[in-house]
């Protein structure tokens, strides 16, 4: 009785109704989502608002550093954009096979002459790709590790400390973004950061109450500002 039970909620769920232009419903049952659980749905939205959150830094990013783009052979930001938002299905040659921290520490190295918000993005998308093992979609057999999904928040920590102190040689900020003239603040980097950020340690910490294993939630510092490693980890 208690699986009956189970089952005939999992089919409830899975039900979509809809009302007709005559006044009638329509039930139907989208098998798709008679392989998800409850968990796989968060993981599927959480995914997709933390990507959307790194394009919406990308633009914010091109509006105050429009040479960047221009570096990348790019015919407009939107175009640039758009690139990084099709990356699972581009190839990116000017990194060499490079993902994650070793792209995203491009953006802040003197001699890099490419695109540095690219660089940075891309490296942060592909490290939040590794966190969701690569998956747009979840089932009820997928896996995810929750270190992998806290590490890539950390690593959104570390990116806007960077992008608030590392310097050229010549003292100038290497990618300009939040405003900290006290006539005309704006923090709308280290906001959208933080959201990002937030979705990501919210999902470490479902994950890891899934797995049964607790999330120690240490400080982080990041004195060092080396990018943490998200893909290698078991």
């Amino acid at each position: 009785m208690r699986w009956l039970a189970v089952l005939l909620v999992v089919m409830l769920t899975a039900c979509s109704t809809k009302l007709g232009k005559d006044g009638r419903t329509d039930t139907s049952v989208d098998l798709k989502y008679l392989a998800k659980s409850e968990v796989d749905r968060i993981a599927d939205t959480n995914r997709a608002e933390v990507v959307n959150g790194l394009l919406l830094i990308a633009d914010k990013l091109y509006k105050r550093n429009p040479k960047e783009w221009k570096k990348s052979g790019a015919v407009s930001r939107e175009a640039a954009i758009e690139r990084l938002r099709q990356r699972q299905y581009r190839s990116w040659p000017e990194y060499n096979g490079q993902r994650e921290g070793a792209v995203a520490t491009l953006a802040f190295t003197e001699t890099y002459a490419g695109d540095r918000v690219m660089a940075l993005v891309f490296g942060l998308q592909t490290m939040v790709d590794a966190a969701f093992e690569h998956k747009q979609e979840f089932y009820v057999l997928d896996s995810l590790n929750e270190i992998k999904l806290y590490n890539s928040a950390r690593n959104m920590d570390i990116a806007v400390w960077k992008l608030g102190h590392d310097r050229n040689a010549a003292g100038e900020l290497f990618l300009l973004s939040n405003e900290l003239d006290p006539g005309n603040r704006n923090l709308s980097f280290e906001r959208e950061f933080g959201r990002v950020m937030g979705l990501l340690d919210f999902m470490a910490q479902i994950v890891a109450d899934r797995n049964g294993r607790g999330l120690s939630r240490l400080t982080h510092s990041v004195v060092s500002t080396i990018f943490l490693p998200v893909s290698f980890l078991k």
